[in-house]
């Protein structure tokens, strides 16, 4: 099999996530104080892949350009390709031939994160070199994804995209690998009820050509990061792996658990309980800071209590009785208490915003 290249679609306008995304993309969201997309790049990348195209909007592809650049910072070498619209994943496939040519490719939605990366599937997929692999994973709301059906040998038989009346819980994982035939595939497809090329109705045209599609069936965590609490979610499974470092100041205050302080973070009569993160240049002062938060670069914590909540860069908690739990603040954010008594604080807040709490 020759060299696989990867396919990261970093287009879409990120709906379910505003007002975070009318100011950012919603693959640029940190999760951990990492950006969802720099996941997929350093999974593909420590599965050997080298050379990378990531499907960009209008919208946000310059800010996508921006953040990720050339690839060398993560020893890849990146090619930007823009779709003028979302017209499907089977239509990216086909905006991305060009890129991809005769190679085999592995195919990656930029929001989605996949436990223990992707070396050991590239691996299969190398070995046993199927017309397709795709990743399926048991959900609650098979209604919300494309489904596949298997038989009773393993084989995919059929898949839906989002069926009102799923026949099984295996939802899609946002991971694919292709041979070069699913482009002939995806010419082959009409557009769904929906106006896209489906990627389940091109793979369901491998199956009906009596080509090989292999599924796996993910057993760790997938994430689609999509959704408020499918971010909250994600943070909370990477943190859970961290590692714990201070490089930061610590002033009267106390880390407990697993806890990483960027070095230029200052905390003063504060109090964190990990696993959480604390970007660089961050202050919180006579503060207390509960698991499963990352607090990104810049920010500032006083008199607060925050737990379970990503807070992006320049964001500002202050003066609040209640705790914030749950919650996911835009850049430059600023919550502070105003004359009168709060009772609880939940909050999803756009990029350069102020909230005055009553």
């Amino acid at each position: 099999m020759k060299d696989l290249r990867g396919l990261i679609l970093s287009g879409g306008k990120g709906t379910r996530l505003r007002p975070i995304t009318h100011t950012s993309a919603k693959q640029l969201v940190p999760v951990a104080n990492k950006p969802v997309l720099f996941y997929g790049i350093e999974a593909m990348a420590a599965a050997g892949i080298r050379e990378i195209g990531i499907i960009i909007a209008p919208e946000t592809g310059e800010e996508i350009r921006e953040v990720a650049g050339d690839g060398s910072q993560f020893g890849v070498e990146i090619t930007y390709i823009l779709q003028d619209e979302p017209l499907g994943l089977a239509h990216a496939v086909l905006t991305a031939e060009p890129f991809l040519g005769d190679a085999p490719f592995v195919m990656y939605l930029g929001d989605n994160l996949l436990q223990g990366g992707m070396l050991d599937l590239v691996d299969a997929f190398r070995s046993n070199e199927p017309d397709a692999l795709i990743l399926l994973t048991p959900v609650d709301d098979p209604e919300n994804y494309g489904v596949a059906e298997l038989n009773g040998d393993g084989s995919v038989t059929r898949l839906v995209e989002k069926p009102k009346e799923p026949a099984t819980d295996l939802a899609l994982v946002g991971v694919y690998m292709f041979t070069p035939g699913i482009h002939d595939a995806a010419r082959a497809i009409r557009p769904s009820r929906r106006g896209e090329l489906e990627i389940t109705d091109a793979i369901q045209h491998l199956v009906d050509s009596g080509r090989r599609v292999e599924p796996h069936v993910v057993r760790g965590w997938w994430k689609d990061t999509g959704r408020l609490d499918d971010m909250l979610e994600a943070n909370r499974l990477i943190l859970d792996a961290i590692e714990p470092h201070i490089e930061g100041e610590l002033i009267d205050s106390t880390v407990d658990g697993r806890v990483i302080v960027e070095a230029g973070a200052t905390l003063i009569r504060a109090t964190v309980r990990g696993p959480a993160v604390i970007g660089a240049g961050t202050r919180l002062t006579d503060c207390y800071v509960g698991p499963y938060t990352a607090i990104d670069a810049g920010c500032e914590v006083q008199n607060a209590e925050v737990e379970h909540s990503i807070l992006l860069a320049g964001s500002s908690v202050r003066n609040l009785d209640g705790r914030m739990e749950s919650s996911l603040l835009g850049r430059n954010v600023k919550i502070h208490r105003d004359a009168r008594q709060p009772r609880a604080h939940r909050f999803m807040v756009g990029d350069n915003s102020e909230i005055g709490i009553p």
